[in-house]
């Protein structure tokens, strides 16, 4: 790690201030992602700039039933805020399968937003990889991509995003705020992450003097009835392989609304436009969920390491869609008790293990 300035600045003002100020100064929040990218030699800042002063670490009601949740709240706090629990809960959910108790009391919203993908090329110095050296490759599509993504990938690039909580406010067409010196911007969380096209290392919408100061979760009655569902290797706070945030609303056996990401499979948190457009206004059953998922998943670009993620997708996706629609009984923070362990953290469903299903 070479040596870096340090600056804690007072308020948000002389926070980005300071960043405008030095093209190789970054923000530091929890620094559960950035002092291990340090570490390890991929993030080398000319000066960090401890946020951890600022008055961001609060959440609020909006009207309507919304949440302005300050980029400083822990993830920890978030997850076991009873607004959130109750009026989203597959916010919570997701948190609470994202990562270890003593991470979450660290990592904060606007850096679980802003963390960088965990594929191995990306850590390895001596690999190819185009988010760490642009134009260098990128050994994981003809490596071991197990775990890489089958959507929205390019040649440049097949990183899965890893956030666990970036999937749940896809789904709930959350709002990121973000400071600059030139004034307050809203962006749809839809278009804070960016493909990777011809540019991976381009990873958000966020230019590099903004901060996030807050994200804001409009109101969505929808959400009220909501799961996240993932699958992993093992329940001990693994990456996703698959996951889904799912919302669903049904009246007298027809889908009247119903808000659907998936994580584990994509390069962003990915909206699954296709299969919302598909199931809206449709019947509520196991055969609509299927194609719904399998529309969704028909541009899917696999490789031999990753195509088991196809089939596991469908099935949770179906699976997730059925046990809303049959409302399940709620265990810790939402999620049904069937899929948590004695810590409340999602296992893999039972149903997901079958051939074609198994990770």
């Amino acid at each position: 790690m070479r040596p870096f300035a340090y600056l804690k600045p007072a308020d948000v003002d002389e926070a980005v201030l300071a960043v405008a100020a030095d093209p190789g100064a970054r923000f530091l929040g929890g620094g559960t992602n950035l002092v291990d990218l340090m570490r390890e030699g991929i993030e080398r800042p000319a000066t960090v700039v401890d946020l951890t002063a600022l008055p961001l670490d609060e959440v609020h009601d909006l009207p309507g039933g919304g949440l302005r949740v300050g980029a400083l709240v822990r993830n920890s706090a978030l997850a076991a805020d009873r607004r959130v629990a109750a009026r989203f809960p597959m916010l919570s959910q997701a948190i609470l399968a994202g990562a270890s108790a003593q991470l979450r009391n660290m990592a904060t919203v606007g850096g679980n937003l802003l963390q960088r993908t965990r594929c191995p090329y990306f850590y390895d110095r001596e690999s190819a990889c185009n988010k760490r050296e642009p134009g260098a490759g990128c050994d994981a599509i003809g490596g071991f991509n197990r775990s890489h993504a089958v959507l929205g990938g390019s040649d440049s690039c097949i990183a899965t995003h890893p956030s666990d909580m970036c999937v749940a406010l896809a789904a709930l067409d959350a709002v990121v705020e973000a400071r600059s010196v030139r004034g307050v911007r809203r962006i749809p969380i839809a278009e804070f992450h960016l493909p990777p096209g011809d540019t991976p290392h381009v990873e958000t919408a966020l230019a590099a003097d903004e901060l996030i100061t807050a994200v804001e979760l409009p109101p969505s009655p929808v959400a009220a009835r909501s799961r996240y569902r993932k699958v992993r290797d093992r329940a001990s706070y693994a990456f996703a392989l698959v996951s889904v945030a799912a919302a669903l609303e049904v009246t007298d056996g027809v889908v009247t609304d119903v808000r659907l990401a998936l994580g584990g499979v994509a390069t962003t948190p990915w909206r699954a436009r296709e299969a919302e457009r598909l199931l809206l206004g449709g019947p509520a059953s196991e055969e609509a969920y299927r194609r719904a998922a399998e529309a969704e998943l028909a541009p899917a670009d696999v490789r031999p390491g990753n195509a088991f993620k196809t089939g596991l997708a469908r099935a949770t996706v179906v699976a997730t869609l059925r046990d809303l629609g049959e409302g399940l009984g709620e265990g810790i923070a939402g999620v049904p008790r069937d899929l948590t362990d004695e810590e409340g953290i999602a296992r893999m469903p039972r149903d997901l293990t079958d051939e074609e299903g198994t990770a």
